[in-house]
């Protein structure tokens, strides 16, 4: 042996393979750095894509339940439509036969020539007028046609009277029966007398 430092040969092929190594890493990195900013942004664009995706399929849902929604009211409006018309149906057929009793005791008190001082007038005005009360807090009210241009709609013509006033002709000037109404429907029609205007014949 010489005395010198042994210098063996791997060991410095291993430093230059860690020196390359540790050359070649940033080259590696600075091209990896565009892959990997490329795929993030594929990512970002799949995610937003998602969310576009999500957000027009919640407001799909949101305006389905609200027509959903809008639908029930209206059929629960209809519903409520419906059973007040059947209700005002029965009230009218129950009034209709209420009325008739009315009409009996208007032809009693009729035939007892105006006089309603006796104790049985009164009596039979009593209970004739409580049933009119009754009807009129159940919605009945009676049609005023007297004095008014006749209506097929609210009354029918029974009778005729000619009349030399032309201002009168059509008009009703005596109802034989009266007539009533439901809300807007007519549950009964009068029963009216009818002018008819005719020209006096000249002299």
């Amino acid at each position: 042996m010489n005395g010198n430092p042994r210098t063996d040969g791997p060991p410095q092929e291993a430093q230059g393979q860690e020196a390359a190594a540790a050359t070649a890493t940033p080259e590696t990195s600075a091209e990896q750095q565009p892959a990997q900013e490329a795929a993030a942004d594929v990512e970002r664009q799949r995610l937003e894509t998602e969310l576009d995706a999500t957000r027009k399929r919640v407001d799909q849902l949101a305006r389905a339940y609200q027509e959903l929604m809008k639908d029930r009211e209206e059929f629960k409006q209809r519903l409520t439509r419906e059973r007040e018309r059947m209700m005002d149906v029965e009230r009218g057929n129950v009034a209709t036969t209420l009325l008739e009793a009315v009409d009996e005791l208007d032809r009693c008190l009729s035939m007892s020539g105006g006089d309603t001082s006796s104790p049985l007038a009164q009596g039979v005005k009593m209970i004739r007028d409580g049933l009119l009360s009754k009807l009129q807090q159940t919605g009945i009210e009676r049609i005023q046609v007297v004095g008014l241009p006749y209506d097929p709609n609210t009354a029918e013509a029974t009778d005729m009277e000619i009349t030399p006033n032309p201002d009168e002709d059509q008009k009703v000037v005596a109802e034989a029966r009266a007539g009533y109404r439901l809300k807007d429907r007519i549950i009964r029609p009068a029963r009216v007398k009818v002018a008819k205007y005719v020209a006096p014949a000249q002299a």
